[in-house]
């Protein structure tokens, strides 16, 4: 009988996750019943709103304590009694934080099976072929809007939505400037990425260098972060400027989720719009395949940053509020 690792949510963080957050448990699987199936999660993504899912009811409920901390994973079947999934089958989905997930004919969250296309890795559909990159497809070309000339700003630009965002407007024609907290990601994201610009928040003298990157004022704010960042990059929109809102990164580990000065939004008549990626599901072969698109011509490029060992996901999460991380952040299970 196989037995399966979990994470389980113990009590609600205050701030960063803490060690007494978590407990990581062992129980016998169930032996098989008729419509579902098996499948051993390979890699878990790591996303800022698993956070928010710790903590409090938002567009879906907070995972309650002492239940497996939610979160995306692509996993493999290896046991099946649903004519819907085969042995073998790569499949992507809210695993949990755990080494087996069981597959139910009726869940509310299905599972999305994982197409097999030479020389493109499975863990591309955590990022920038999956939920990550459909959000900055849908927040660039939905909400965004770009047009050939303007001038984009993106937040957590190192991020695995923002670089992809980023990467979308300089398809678009836009003149791309990222946020983004070290050297060594602003590099990453002007010398391959091809942003035109880049700004480490954490320099004294960022909103200046910020103000250099953007001549003609910032017309589209594709923003993951809110804060003081946020209120930043508003005073330097132009008239009729759009903000994409994408996440509030920096108010989840504390009360400063700001923006302070919205009074910007009137004055600038600022098109403000938040959305959520499950709000276009059924657009998302659509979107993929676009994406597809551009990784196969080589327009769009993607980091992973992968830590091993289920044991070290709570440790992971918090490297998306520490800046640990380039790119994709996955647990390697």
């Amino acid at each position: 009988m196989l037995t399966n690792r979990q994470i389980r949510l113990q009590s609600r963080p205050k701030g960063l996750c803490a060690p007494g957050d978590f407990q990581l448990t062992e129980s016998p699987l169930p032996e098989l019943q008729e419509g579902q199936a098996l499948a051993k999660v390979k890699y878990l993504s790591m996303d800022p709103t698993m956070r928010v899912w710790m903590a409090v009811d938002s567009y879906l409920p907070a995972v309650a304590i002492g239940d497996v901390m939610r979160s995306g994973g692509l996993a493999e079947v290896i046991e099946s009694r649903n004519a819907l999934f085969k042995k073998g089958d790569k499949i992507v989905g809210l695993t949990g934080l755990q080494e087996y997930v069981l597959i139910e004919p009726q869940s509310k969250y299905p599972f999305q099976k994982v197409p097999s296309i030479p020389f493109v890795s499975d863990t591309l559909f955590l990022g920038a072929l999956g939920m990550t990159g459909l959000t900055a497809y849908f927040g660039m070309t939905e909400i965004a809007k770009p047009q050939k000339g303007e001038t984009l700003v993106v937040s957590a630009a190192a991020g695995a939505t923002g670089s992809v965002a980023g990467q979308i407007g300089k398809i678009f024609g836009c003149r791309v400037v990222g946020i983004a907290g070290t050297d060594e990601k602003c590099k990453w994201l002007t010398d391959e990425l091809g942003f035109d610009a880049a700004v480490n928040y954490k320099h004294p003298d960022w909103k200046e260098k910020l103000a250099a990157a953007t001549p003609n004022g910032v017309d589209i704010d594709f923003e993951n972060v809110g804060g003081e960042v946020m209120d930043v990059v508003l005073n330097r929109m132009n008239l009729h400027g759009r903000v994409a809102l994408c996440g509030l990164i920096s108010g989840y580990t504390n009360e400063a989720a700001g923006p302070t000065n919205l009074g910007l939004i009137i004055v600038k008549r600022l098109k403000v719009e938040g959305f959520l990626i499950l709000d276009y599901g059924a657009r998302f072969t659509e979107a993929a395949m676009e994406l597809g698109k551009w990784k196969m011509m080589g327009k769009l490029k993607d980091r992973q940053t992968i830590v091993e060992g289920l044991e070290k996901a709570p440790e992971a999460i918090n490297m998306l509020f520490t800046g640990g991380n380039t790119g994709k952040l996955l647990v390697k299970v």
